[in-house]
């Protein structure tokens, strides 16, 4: 009875929750991000053995987020996260050029999985407030985002430490998705009410 009064209560006023899992390579910012997004603060982290998460009230949507490790060794179990998520927060350190085709080449195998096709992707192209880093536009052409065809997308510079861009980037991801929900559209695809 509970849950039914949730979410008849969530309807009439507008709340929703979301599943989002949050991706990328190692040391790209993710845990970071997310303490920033949960509680507002910078925390000490050390690399994500396993997984993250948190719910994240962004406006009237609860997001649940689940970050997850980024160490190579992690990477195959990332698909175990796939199913039943209706957005990705791909994280992406800019001053890694190095990396970026390994970022793109995981972000590909991410996007093309088929429990990840109808989820909406948002890249943060994060430490965007350090020297040499690649622009959001650099990070766009790195992953081959353009390329997307049929694919809600964003890409939003982010700085974790400062907090810049987090927001905007959760007011894109939270209006699609909305978007994409009132037209009768899931993570599963559509629905069926």
């Amino acid at each position: 009875m509970g849950q039914a009064f949730r979410k008849l209560f969530d309807s009439f006023f507008g709340n929703s929750e979301m599943r989002v899992v949050m991706l990328g390579l190692d040391a790209a910012g993710k845990t970071t991000i997310l303490y920033k997004l949960h509680i507002g603060e910078v925390l000490s982290t050390v690399p994500t053995i396993g997984f993250n998460v948190e719910k994240v009230q962004y406006k009237n949507v609860m997001f649940t987020v689940w970050d997850v490790g980024g160490q190579e060794k992690l990477r195959p179990l990332w698909r175990h996260y796939f199913n039943n998520t209706d957005g990705l927060i791909y994280v992406v350190d800019s001053l890694d050029r190095e990396r970026i085709g390994k970022a793109k080449l995981e972000f590909q195998n991410i996007i093309n999985d088929p429990f990840m096709l109808n989820s909406v992707i948002l890249v943060f192209a994060n430490k965007q407030d350090m020297k040499g880093a690649m622009t959001p536009m650099e990070v766009c052409e790195g992953l081959g985002l353009f390329d997307l065809k049929n694919r809600k997308w964003h890409i939003q510079g982010t700085c974790a430490l400062r907090g810049d861009g987090l927001y905007e980037g959760l007011d894109w991801l939270a209006g699609t998705l909305k978007e994409m929900k009132a037209a009768g559209y899931s993570s599963t695809g559509p629905s069926s009410f």
